[in-house]
């Protein structure tokens, strides 16, 4: 479904991603694992658009999207909820989800899919009409993932999602996640929960300084001795 291919992006003189290739298939749930600085955040912007690639080639859908802007490559249905959340907060739960639909124009489908945000995140119902800055942590990333839901994506890009969460919110994105992608939309996420993220991934990816140092099944990852001396505290 995706592919990076050789990857290289550049900051000025700081070389951020240094030949990274990855690939995720359609269905899967991939988890990308790292160190703060080692070129997470910086991929899901390179594939989202926001960051262009000075080496190297990207593929969604066997279409080649390398240096498509930001704005088509949502179209094409890659949604990206971004680290820190980046909520509307002047506006409301219900403007931000609004927000979220904007370039849709099947408007009777999109009052069935708010209800849809609402079941899935009952708390963001109550709150429908409260100001978004307003929410707790947990509502911000629950409103996070339900406006990037409103796109109806294919693949979701998911950046820190657990970040400066109580661990009973912790649990509650992360079931969020598997249920996000047995409805149908695959995921990829970059998460520093290393133990949570390879819990629930089908596949894995360790990045360190801009390369992917290892790479295999999630609950392979999990008991890789490696992997649980420098990312899971074991």
């Amino acid at each position: 479904m995706l592919k990076l291919d050789k990857i290289n992006v550049y900051y000025g003189a700081i070389h951020a991603l240094k030949d990274l290739s990855i690939e995720v298939k359609e269905g899967e749930i991939v988890t990308l694992i790292g160190a703060n600085g080692a070129g997470k955040t910086s991929m899901l912007k390179t594939i989202s658009g926001i960051v262009k690639p000075k080496e190297g080639a990207i593929k969604y859908i066997d279409k080649d999207i390398t240096g498509s802007s930001a704005s088509d490559i949502v179209k094409m249905g890659i949604a990206h909820v971004p680290e820190g959340r980046r909520i509307f907060a002047n506006m409301s739960v219900m403007e931000n989800l609004e927000m979220g639909a904007f370039i849709r124009k099947d408007k009777s489908e999109i009052r069935g899919d708010y209800e849809k945000i609402f079941e899935k995140f009952p708390r963001l119902k109550e709150r429908r009409t409260q100001m978004a800055g307003t929410l707790s942590g947990g509502e911000q990333q629950m409103l996070a993932m339900g406006r990037a839901l409103m796109l109806r994506p294919k693949l979701i890009l998911l950046d820190e999602p657990s970040m400066g969460l109580a661990p009973i919110m912790v649990d509650e994105i992360f079931s969020t996640i598997q249920d996000i992608n047995k409805s149908g939309t695959t995921v990829l996420l970059v998460e520093q929960n290393a133990n949570m993220a390879l819990s629930v991934a089908n596949r894995a990816y360790v990045i360190q300084t801009g390369k992917i140092a290892l790479e295999g099944k999630g609950c392979d990852l999990l008991k890789d001795e490696n992997v649980k001396k420098t990312y899971l505290g074991g």
